[in-house]
C-alpha cells in the first residue's frame, strides 16, 4: 500500500478503490487532475515479477497490439521501477492481463506429468472456454510470452 501511496503523490493522482489482488500484487484504480478517465495501478510485492511484466508489456506495445482474438490487452502507461508499480489503460471483459506470472521468450522446463496436470487444471478452470484461452496462449506463445499461470480472471471472456 505504501507503493501505491507514493506512486499516486509523485504523479498527483488519487486512489479510487482497490479491483484486485494477488499473488503478484495489488490492483488499484485511480484518477488525476491532468488526465481522462481512469487507469489501472498495478503494484508489485517483489522485483522478479515486475520486471517480468514490464518487459512483457514493452513487447505487447513495441508490436502495437492492443486485443488478441478479440481480447483487450491493456496499454503500459507508465511505470515505476523504484516503487514496482505498473500504470495501465483499464479494460472490460473480454480481456487478457496479469502477466507478472509470465515469462519472456523461454518458459520453464517442466516434466510431461506437469504439463499433463497443468492442461487438467486450466480444462477444470475454464470448462468449455478451454479451448479458445488454448488459442490465445498458442498467441501469445507466437510473439514470444508464455503465461504459466492462466485463470478466468486473467483471460476473462465475460
Amino acid at each position: 500500500m505504501a507503493n501505491a501511496e507514493a506512486y499516486v503523490a509523485r504523479r498527483g493522482l488519487r486512489l479510487i478503490e482497490r479491483v484486485g489482488f494477488g499473488i503478484h500484487g495489488i490492483v488499484f484504480m485511480v484518477e488525476g487532475n491532468t488526465e481522462l478517465g481512469t487507469a489501472a495501478l498495478k503494484v508489485h510485492f517483489s522485483r522478479e515479477p515486475y520486471l517480468r511484466e514490464v518487459s512483457i508489456y514493452e513487447r505487447v506495445a513495441a508490436m502495437d497490439i492492443t486485443e488478441i482474438r478479440g481480447f483487450e490487452v491493456p496499454r503500459l502507461l507508465d511505470c515505476d521501477d523504484e516503487l514496482m508499480a505498473l500504470k495501465m489503460t483499464v479494460v472490460t471483459p473480454s480481456f487478457v492481463l496479469d502477466f507478472a506470472g509470465a515469462y519472456l521468450d523461454f518458459p520453464p522446463q517442466f516434466s510431461d506429468e506437469i504439463w499433463a496436470d497443468w492442461e487438467r487444471k486450466n480444462q477444470e478452470q475454464f470448462g468449455a472456454d478451454w479451448p479458445m484461452a488454448q488459442i490465445i496462449l498458442d498467441d501469445l506463445k507466437d510473439i514470444g510470452i508464455h503465461m504459466l499461470d492462466p485463470s478466468p480472471n486473467n483471460i476473462c471472456f465475460r
